[in-house]
């Protein structure tokens, strides 16, 4: 195996969008309880692709990945390669559309975990590495310290969170309607070992998530740039040509 796969993230209890095979972490606040500093991001709804110096890697890390919607990727992955090390990057790849259609993309690969070697580095480390390859990192939304923080207030805060539109304009792709973030993923700010993954991150995802049995990758179509959309078109023509 040429890299090994991101860790399985565990579900908040109170999480209503999991599936048959999805985990559930009932112990969280006793894992949240022994870390610093909390940091809420937004989990994008795409497809998770790891980048090292082996290849672009899928949902399998067996082999490279060689699918269309990664052909770009594989491309930025071309003029990288050299200078990742022992460096993997995990971002969320948003080229093909899932379950929400984004109006304000202004790229299709946002990262979210750096591994290197047994250490998920920290936060500020992802975003550190991140910004060296020229790469967004997914929304920052809220930092919360641990000690200041009750369950019920996580649970307030994770509630509020998840109920706002995301960050780059949530439209469901079968409705047109504009709709809510995919969920939140929340981690430990501070650097952890790759066996302890489990109690360092946790993550909540809106109900009915996914709305048709049908698998993206079937009759998938590639994600519009904020740019494509008519409403910025006019406006982004205007910019360019000042």
């Amino acid at each position: 195996m040429l890299s090994e796969k991101y860790g399985r993230t565990y579900h908040f209890p109170f999480s209503p969008g999991t599936t048959s095979d999805d985990r559930i972490n009932s112990n969280y606040w006793e894992d949240i309880r022994k870390i610093g500093t909390l940091v809420h991001t937004e989990k994008l709804d795409g497809e998770n692709n790891c980048l090292n110096s082996a290849g672009v890697f899928a949902r399998s890390h067996a082999a490279p990945t060689t699918s269309p919607w990664t052909r770009q990727l594989r491309e930025r992955w071309e003029l990288m390669k050299y200078d990742l090390g022992n460096l993997e990057l995990f971002g969320e790849n948003l080229y093909a559309v899932h379950s929400i259609e984004y109006k304000r993309l202004e790229s299709y690969f946002y990262v979210f975990a750096v591994r290197c070697l047994d250490k998920w580095l920290s936060w500020e480390e992802v975003k550190f590495y991140a910004a060296a390859f020229d790469l967004p990192t997914v929304p920052e939304l809220q930092f919360q310290t641990v000690e200041e923080l009750s369950q019920e207030q996580l649970r307030q805060q994770v509630l509020a969170l998840a109920r706002q539109p995301g960050v780059f304009g949530t439209k469901d792709p079968f409705t047109g309607e504009d709709c809510t973030r995919e969920g939140l993923v929340v981690r430990n700010t501070d650097e952890y070992p790759v066996s302890e993954f489990a109690h360092n991150v946790f993550k909540y995802v809106r109900k009915g998530h996914v709305k048709t049995d049908e698998h993206w990758t079937r009759h998938w179509k590639r994600a519009r740039l904020f740019w494509e959309f008519n409403e910025n078109k006019e406006k982004y023509d205007l910019d360019i040509n000042r």
